[in-house]
């Protein structure tokens, strides 16, 4: 079942809570620039998200830490100019959400200026999502692997893998669902965890690394195009092994992820 493909408008929040309520799984890409952007939204990709990781594949850093505000919103805005349909969600980069005034502040920006339509930020930050909420923006949650912690949590390492820390991430997840986001990234968890958590929110998962059971699944564009530069990740899919173009692939992906047949067990942990 497709609700939204066919749909004109562009897709809002509703719609993706509408969409876990049904069982229809949600697609997502990461976008940096107007063509892609263009490209993923007609090939009916649900959800573009404005990663920091373009600190990684577009700059040519080795984390996503040096990403500026300046640089998500140039981004941001490029890929919100050319979408008619799917959902924009742009992420608050390294130390830009201290206190959550600074959150309110530079979420701002990139709603303003950017054209997101939703912010994503790392961790159980509680009160600046609460913050942000109360003034009318929303917002997006991000656990398991942090990539802006990578240097707290000693690399890029699978989270949750023992118990206790499992019953935190699960924690975590209530709790910002509670706290007020509408949308909940769960990064290199494993599997059966993030079925849990995706089974107890009434706020849709996006999965990245973290089994078919989330409600959605993201990748980095340039992993499933085999085109980044460093190694791709287990948990992705070089999805042009089989395609004869770009949004071919994208296609694949997305009736993929539809089908549940994204991602398998060797992408999951």
């Amino acid at each position: 079942m497709n609700l939204y493909a066919d749909a004109l408008k562009a897709l809002t929040i509703s719609d993706l809570a509408a969409m876990k309520r049904a069982g229809e799984k949600i697609s997502c890409l990461t976008a940096y620039d107007a063509s892609f952007g263009a490209l993923l939204d007609r090939a009916g990709i649900d959800v573009l998200l404005i990663g920091d990781s373009l600190g990684m594949v577009i700059q040519g850093h080795g984390s996503t830490l040096p990403v500026t505000l300046s640089d998500m919103v140039y981004h941001s805005r490029s890929v919100a100019m050319a979408r008619k349909r799917a959902f924009v969600v742009t992420d608050l980069p390294f130390a830009s959400y201290a206190t959550p005034e600074q959150a309110l502040l530079n979420a701002a920006s990139l709603m303003q200026l950017g054209g997101a339509q939703m912010v994503k930020l790392e961790g159980a930050k509680l009160d600046v999502i609460r913050f942000l909420v109360d003034q009318g923006i929303p917002v997006c949650g991000h656990l398991g692997l942090l990539p802006q912690s990578v240097n707290r949590l000693g690399g890029y390492k699978v989270q949750g893998r023992e118990e206790q820390q499992a019953k935190q991430i699960l924690a975590d997840a209530e709790k910002i669902e509670q706290a007020g986001a509408s949308l909940l990234v769960l990064e290199c968890v494993p599997a059966r965890l993030a079925a849990e958590i995706s089974q107890r929110l009434s706020i849709p998962t996006i999965g990245i690394g973290a089994g078919v059971d989330c409600d959605g699944q993201v990748l980095v564009l340039y992993d499933m195009l085999n085109i980044s530069t460093g190694k791709r990740p287990r948990f992705s899919k070089d999805f042009m092994a089989d395609a004869s173009s770009i949004e071919e692939a994208v296609r694949h992906y997305h009736q993929a992820v539809k089908s549940a047949q994204f991602p398998a067990s060797e992408h999951s942990y």
